[in-house]
């Protein structure tokens, strides 16, 4: 199994194959849900704000999924240390 190194960002840490392709299949849903509401702001008919309500709500739950599978931790402070 591979590991695929963290991000160069600090709580982020090393990830297997099978969660990268998990939040890979989580990145192309939530790209398929955000077309089909930009879809839905195209037709000024329908309420623009309730649109916005709705891809504030898609993005931020795909982010708890994805941070779900990744587990990004907290970060040693220069304080820490002492």
């Amino acid at each position: 199994m591979t590991t695929h190194a963290g991000l160069p960002v600090a709580g982020y840490q090393p990830q297997t194959d099978d969660k990268v392709q998990t939040v890979n299949r989580a990145k192309e849903l939530e790209e398929r849900v955000l077309r089909h509401l930009e879809a839905l702001a195209a037709d000024k008919g329908n309420d623009q704000r309730m649109v916005a309500i709705a891809r504030t709500g898609i993005q931020e739950s795909f982010m708890w999924a994805n941070r779900a599978v990744f587990q990004p931790g907290r970060v040693k402070l220069p304080e820490d240390a002492a």
